[in-house]
Formats: C-alpha cells, structure tokens, sequence
C-alpha cells in the first residue's frame, strides 16, 4: 500500500478538489455576511502558511487564536497545521490569570484574535513575553487608529503580500497540530496535544452515520465555539465531507442563529445545553418552526430530559446526546439507536436517549470500581469511566510527571457512568461530585435533571453536605424562573415515587445565580465553598 500519511492539508485539498464551489458562510465580526468556497479558503490557506514563513514560524510552533467561528479562523486551522505548526485555540471565556498561564505555559509565537478581543489582548500582552506580535483578523479599513499591542499587524494585508504558490509540506502523521487547553475548574488549565494522524481519524469516525452522520447534502452550524476543543472538529469534518459549512461569529443569541438556520437552510448543528435552552424559549415566544433543520448533537454537559423531549415534540428536531472532553478530541460517545430499539415504545426509546451513548470507533472504554477491578455492563454498577484509543490523550502537554496519565493503558476521566448490555453509557456524575451517603452512591445528575423538570426551576444544582450519621446527603440548589413561585417542600414532594426514597435532597437552597465556568458548565467546587458552612 502507498506510504500516504494522514495530514490536516489533505482535508482542504479534498474539499477544494472536489467540493470546491461549495459555500462557507460566516456572519463576520465587523458586521454583515461574508461567502465564498472550498477553493477560495484552500488558496488564501495557502496565502497564510506564505505569510507565517515570513514571519519566520517554523515546525511546531505554537500559533495562538482568540477568535470566533468565522472564515478566517476556518483559514487558520488550516493554514498554522497544514505549514507543521500547531493551532492553538485560547478560550476567551476563561480568567485573565488562565490566559496569561496557558499562552506562556504553550510558549505561542503569535497571536491573531478578532476585533472583539482587542481589549483583552491589550491587557494580556505584557504578561506575555514568548508572543513575537499580534495579529488582527480584519482589513485595514477596521484597523484601530492605536493600540497598545506591540506591532500589530492587519490579517488581510499579511495575505495580501503573499502568493498563494504553496506546497503543503509532507511529514510524519504523528506530527503535533494543534493544541487545546482543559478550562481548569481544579487547578491550573492542561494541555493536550492532538496529532495530525488523531485530528483525521477523528475526523473520520465524526463522520460515520451513528456519530454525527453529515454528507456533501448537509449544511453543519457547529455553535459550539472553535476555541472549544475545535468546535468538536467539525471544522474538519465539514471539509471532509463537503458539507456546506455556515459559522455563526459572535452572533450566538437565539434570534441571530435562528436567522441563519433558517437563511442558510441548516441541516444539523452542535452546541451545549445552555443554548438550545435559548433557542428553545425564543422559537415558543415567536411561535417559530424550523425549515430544514433536522438534528443536533448536544454536549458539554449533561442534557436535562425536558429539553431533549420539547426539541422532538414541539419543532420535530432530533437531539443527540453525545459524550467527550478535550482529553478526547473530544468525541467519545453518541446517543444513537440500534435497530433493535426501534421495536419499543416511544417512552422506551426516550429513556435510552437520555443517555449519553455508544462508543464511537476510535473508543473503547470500561467501568471499574475503587480497587480497579472492571464491572459489569448491566445498566446498574457504576464506576469510574476509564478510555483509550488512537484520539485519546496520551499525556498532557509539557507535563510534570510524564507517562503518569495513562501508565495503565487507560485514561481516567474524572466521570461516573454505567454502561448498559447494549453499550449504551450514562453519566451518573463527576468523581468529585458523586454523594456517598451511607456508603451508597448517588447520582446528583439524575437529581438536577428531576429538578429542572419542575416548570418553576430554571436552574438546578446538587452537592453532598457532611452529615453526621450518614457521611453525606444531598442539598438542592435551585433557581426559579422568573415570576415563578415554589417552596421547598413542593420540590421535594416533587421527587416522591421518581427516585429512591433514600435520594430525596434533605433540603433546597434557593439563590439568584449558579456558579459556571467558562465553557458553561456547572461549578461546583464554587458551590462547595459557598456551601462549607451548611448544616441540615
């Protein structure tokens, strides 16, 4: 067989040989909407890996993003991997402290953001003594008359001076390609390193019909952000498949997507729970339906059963869960049906997708108790979920102790599932977040997505409180909806006959907010401190 390594420019090429008047479509972050192809985002890659050699970037260095979904970061992502340096996507959400650590920790040479982001580059550039110069993703017309980043250059007219003659270099496919940081909710933020040859079989599985099942006949809108572990690499699955790519910018309101699902005729898209919440009370409120759109992936955290159901009965779209992390590319599981579950009821079929899903190939994965030892797939013990395989992290970034990680051959995720007869996985909780209460485990997910099925709860979190017989019980923190009324005892009635007795909170919490970090999720060490001090 030919010696054809596995490499990010392929991606571009194919989609630029064989889609290549197929339509990226990004609302820019000046205003307004910008079009154009396969082909014209191949050539202007090409501009950009001309323009980083000017610069003087070489193999494996770090190239540092602060941008939205747009084209021109779609550019980057080819553009920085497909030269043999390494794309690294920073999360503007996280904490200027976060920032200044991740993008000395990686060493980045440049850094291209978008207008957005000026003034926080502004702040972060003196903290951040590896980056050579910055970038602004626009033309000179956007320029701002001063800033106080050192040399900053205009995007635009980087590619301009540049010829658009350029060979994509072949090299190992083990070669490093970009690079995402862990959000840090513990301790300081991690690294993982993906590879060209994990980037493309990722890619692949991303594609199959179980996993997110997109052709040449779809239109992709990931909503989840490209600095959020590559917007779950569709930005590469799209390419691969010739999928119609639409990048919504810094438009992520509900009125502002639904424009463009609707305008570009969407087919499918992927976000985390917080906004299908949105869209979900915006198309009520407008008493909208969707055209086209015909599936979306959740993920990010876990889905509350109500959103799944009102997605499916109200405005006949499909959501799926899905299940990953950084740590796995971050695809790990997708709630799909087998066949044989097609003969069930539809309350059935419901409790299976509640689910987060069958491993995808490329995963393989098992539950396994305190002492390590490997428990049944019953749908009943759970454990600790450990994984492996080809996209999986091997080691963190520059880490401490090398080899640590997975010295057993197996990455530990940090979460709690069961795996079912059939594959079929659930999250029960994090490790850090499980109640043992008597020496039996409970699952403060189930518990807040029984709560936020209450219509007065907008928002609802569970965490174990010390109890002096029983170790620890569970506390419900919740927020009402607005103009919602609920006390504590009809919450907890609510529970009555739906879980274990022996489950039911001891008490609720009522507050203005809940804790979150920066990709959305809930943070419950914050809560934990907020709550040190509660007695029953």
């Amino acid at each position: 067989m030919m010696n054809q390594p596995l490499r990010i420019a392929g991606l571009i090429e194919h989609a630029a040989k064989w889609h290549r008047d197929t339509e990226i479509v990004s609302r820019k972050t000046e205003g307004g909407i910008h079009r154009y192809t396969y082909a014209d985002a191949h050539r202007r890659s090409k501009q950009l890996a001309n323009a980083l050699t000017a610069l003087g970037i070489q193999m494996s260095d770090r190239i540092g993003t602060l941008a939205w979904n747009n084209y021109r970061h779609f550019e980057l992502y080819y553009g920085i991997s497909g030269m043999g340096a390494v794309c690294h996507t920073i999360n503007p959400r996280l904490f200027a402290e976060q920032l200044v650590f991740i993008i000395n920790h990686a060493e980045d040479r440049y850094i291209f953001l978008d207008l957005t982001f000026l003034p926080l580059a502004e702040k972060l550039a003196p903290h951040c003594p590896t980056v050579l110069g910055w970038v602004l993703m626009t033309d000179r017309a956007n320029m701002p008359a001063k800033s106080s980043l050192p040399g900053l250059l205009c995007y635009e007219e980087l590619l301009d001076a540049q010829s658009d003659d350029y060979e994509w270099p072949v090299f190992d496919e083990n070669t490093a390609s970009s690079l995402c940081y862990t959000s840090g909710t513990t301790d300081e933020p991690k690294g993982v390193l993906y590879s060209h040859r994990s980037t493309l079989l990722h890619s692949y599985a991303a594609s199959l019909p179980d996993c997110f099942n997109c052709s040449a006949r779809d239109v992709v809108l990931p909503v989840v952000p490209m600095f959020h572990v590559n917007a779950w690499g569709s930005p590469y699955m799209a390419a691969l498949n010739g999928c119609k790519l639409v990048l919504p910018g810094p438009g992520l309101d509900a009125a502002s997507l639904y424009e463009l699902f609707e305008q570009e005729q969407v087919t499918f898209s992927a976000g985390v729970p917080t906004i299908w919440f949105g869209l979900l009370t915006f198309m009520r409120q407008q008493k909208a339906q969707f055209s086209t759109l015909r599936q979306m992936i959740v993920g990010g955290a876990s889905c509350p059963p109500a959103l799944l159901k009102a997605f499916d009965e109200e405005l006949g779209v499909q959501i799926r869960h899905a299940w990953g992390m950084t740590e796995t590319s971050p695809l790990g599981t997708v709630c799909t049906l087998k066949a044989l579950h097609l003969q069930l009821s539809d309350d059935e079929q419901f409790a299976i997708q509640t689910k987060q899903g069958r491993a995808i190939f490329g995963v393989d994965m098992k539950i396994v108790d305190d002492a390590g030892n490997e428990l049944p797939h019953d749908g009943v013990a759970f454990g600790d979920l450990l994984v492996r395989g080809p996209f999986i992290v091997g080691d963190y970034f520059r880490a401490e102790h090398p080899g640590e990680l997975t010295k057993s051959g197996w990455f530990r995720t940090g979460d709690v599932a069961t795996i079912d007869p059939n594959g079929f996985m659930q999250i029960t909780d994090r490790s850090k977040d499980v109640i043992k209460s008597g020496g039996e485990w409970i699952s403060s997910i189930d518990l807040e997505n029984l709560a936020i099925a209450h219509p007065a709860v907008a928002e609802a979190a569970v965490i174990g409180v010390p109890h002096p017989k029983w170790s620890e019980r569970p506390l419900l923190v919740v927020v009402r909806k607005p103009d919602a009324q609920v006390s504590q005892e009809e919450l907890l009635a609510f529970y009555e006959g739906k879980v274990a007795h022996w489950w039911i909170p001891n008490a609720v919490e009522f507050v203005e907010q809940l804790p979150h970090t920066a990709t959305g999720k809930l943070l419950k060490t914050k809560l934990r401190q907020d709550f040190a001090d509660y007695s029953f």
